[in-house]
């Protein structure tokens, strides 16, 4: 493949994890330890972010946030989403395994990928304790990505750029126009943008629809369609250059891409 060097990936949503789900629970039962009442839409809502800015934008969602200044006497502070986070991560390194279901087509496609030359680099909102959970289940499954940025690697994570830019010294891939980053999260394909590299969201088996796939194939048509637009529509505001159902049409929009269709 003459245009790209590699590809960077997601996890949860985009490789793994069909519907994003293994992360929502958790932030709301991070919060009812604290007397606090948070919705699975809520917790949806900032995902992609590294889990400490996450907890924090829901912190300072007025319904949350009105809530623990009634339970605790104060608005929410930086104090306060870290002792959120300490009780989240390993809530969440409990169930992240549980949940590291390659999606449908996934391995197949990465190593299709493989095949047109293409390396495989991986970004992450979770952090490095947490995929430690998730790595063996995926590499049992036949999925081990070349690198794994984590979002406790660096100072900054999504939507900065730094995490692509790990990406591409591990990676010795470059410029960023011959990257391709591969999200289904807002965050995620911020990260991919800001880095000046390609961007592909994901809206079937993302955060914006957060349905399985039985629950997706119970559906009739036209809702389907509907879900598709919503996620479609997040993606592309975020800035994703093309968007595909699930990371398995990757290969085909890839060479449409190299010769130039």
């Amino acid at each position: 493949m003459s245009k790209f060097k590699a590809a960077v990936f997601d996890w949860a949503g985009t490789t793994v994890d069909f519907g994003s789900f293994a992360p929502m629970g958790v932030f709301v039962k991070a919060f009812e330890k604290f007397g606090i009442e948070a919705s699975i839409e809520q917790a949806r809502a900032p995902m992609g972010a590294p889990k400490w800015d996450h907890i924090n934008t829901m912190m300072q969602m007025p319904e949350i946030a009105a809530q623990w200044e009634a339970k605790h006497g104060a608005k929410p502070t930086d104090a306060d989403v870290d002792k959120v986070y300490e009780i989240f991560v390993p809530m969440n390194e409990d169930v992240a395994a549980d949940y590291a279901q390659l999606v449908p087509g996934a391995k197949e496609a990465i190593d299709d990928l493989r095949g047109m030359g293409l390396k495989i680099g991986s970004t992450t909102g979770y952090t490095r304790s947490i995929m430690e959970r998730v790595l063996p289940v995926a590499a049992a499954q036949g999925y081990e990505p070349d690198n794994l940025v984590c979002s406790d690697d660096l100072p900054e994570g999504r939507p900065g750029p730094l995490g692509m830019y790990k990406c591409m010294v591990d990676l010795v891939a470059y410029p960023p126009a011959a990257i391709i980053k591969v999200d289904d999260t807002e965050p995620g394909i911020k990260e991919g943008v800001a880095a000046g590299c390609l961007t592909v969201g994901v809206a079937m088996s993302g955060n914006a629809v957060g349905k399985t796939p039985e629950q997706l194939a119970a559906l009739p048509d036209a809702e389907i369609a509907a879900l598709r637009a919503h996620a479609t529509a997040i993606l592309k505001e975020a800035g994703a250059d093309h968007v595909i159902d699930t990371v398995a049409d990757l290969p085909a929009l890839l060479r449409q891409l190299d010769a130039g269709v």
